[in-house]
């Protein structure tokens, strides 16, 4: 590959037009590599923007579950109700220990 390349580099020469094929072969080289630079510049920032929203999303759904989590009822226990005095712990008929 290297051999042919040479070959075309010494034809260029030869006929005088090797300036012109190194302008192009720059200018194709550069192109390439500002669109690889541009892909990888749009592929970060396009990660980045998903990992952030799934990062608000996952804060979202942990906070909904600690606020589950955390919920209680103040009102009164409806099985303190049904307890009489000589009642034990466990209900209703159960003596205490």
């Amino acid at each position: 590959m290297l051999v042919v390349l040479l070959i075309l580099l010494l034809i260029a020469a030869m006929t005088g037009v090797l300036g012109a094929v190194l302008e192009v072969t720059l200018v194709i080289v550069l192109s390439l590599v500002l669109a690889v630079i541009l892909l990888v510049w749009i592929g970060s920032w396009y990660a980045k923007r998903r990992f952030r929203e799934f990062q608000r999303q996952f804060d979202t759904r942990m906070d909904q579950d600690r606020r589950r989590r955390s919920a209680y009822d103040v009102g009164p226990d409806p099985h303190d109700q049904n307890l009489r005095p000589g009642d034990g712990p466990g209900g209703p008929m159960i003596p205490r220990k």
